[in-house]
């Protein structure tokens, strides 16, 4: 048999041993389609994978009971479907909740992860005193004055006051050591804030601008130069810091 011959007939019977056989294609194209139906099923409208639990993570002051009814998932809703962001809104829509981040658990559990608002000062409201945070939202109600957090005084509307706001950012830069020392900050004028000290020391502040760095260069000026009831702090231009 000649060479050329030989090499006709095997590429014959190569091609007649592995003919494409349409069925099998189809067969193979169906499976594929019905796999991805089955998935998008299972995950948009089969009942194994749909919420069955709400779990908070964060609440302390906030009632964890209360943060679910204000997720407000139905038992039923896929998890898949489940709209973070709507959620998130909802909850966050608490007068204690600072942020809120909602996230899927796969099976079937969403994680709700809230901030809650931390109160900075005490403020004096109708012969009580209110604690709250730089927002001006009250996080507590105390009937004598409080001894744990400086007292703010400020004009205006509480929500939203812009020396409230100030005398917020204060206190979360001090050092807990120059903190402790803090009675009072007079913060009716935004841009021009007075910080009082224990000793009867005043500290001028200024605006909020750099408050991290006032932070800084006040504890070191009261390392040197130790407060009494005459001294006076000026920290408003941090880096010209003077006392007298």
């Amino acid at each position: 048999m000649r060479r050329g011959e030989s090499r006709k007939q095997e590429a014959g019977t190569a091609a007649r041993s592995s003919p494409r056989d349409p069925w099998k294609v189809a067969f193979v194209v169906l499976l594929v389609l019905g796999v991805l139906a089955g998935a998008g099923w299972l995950l948009l409208s089969s009942q194994l994978l749909a919420v069955r639990d709400v779990d908070v993570a964060g609440a302390e002051r906030v009632d964890p009971d209360e943060v679910v009814a204000s997720a407000d998932v139905g038992s039923e809703t896929p998890l898949i479907r489940a709209d973070t962001d709507a959620i998130a809104q909802r909850v966050h829509e608490l007068r204690l909740v600072e942020s809120v981040d909602v996230t899927r658990q796969w099976p079937s559990t969403l994680r709700v992860a809230i901030t809650e608002r931390e109160p900075r000062v005490g403020i004096e409201i109708d012969g009580g005193y209110w604690l709250v945070d730089g927002a001006g939202v009250r996080i507590a109600e105390r009937e004598e004055e409080p001894s744990d957090y400086p007292l703010a005084r400020i004009t205006g509307e509480v929500r939203g006051n812009p020396g409230l706001s100030v005398a917020a950012g204060i206190t979360e830069h001090l050092s807990d050591p120059v903190l402790g020392r803090v009675t009072g900050i007079e913060a009716e004028e935004p841009d021009n804030v007075v910080v009082l000290l224990d000793s009867g020391a005043r500290v001028v502040w200024g605006d909020g601008e750099r408050t991290r760095e006032k932070s800084e260069v006040l504890a070191i000026l009261l390392r040197e130069r130790p407060p009494n009831e005459d001294r006076e702090y000026d920290v408003s231009a941090p880096d010209t810091a003077v006392v007298s």
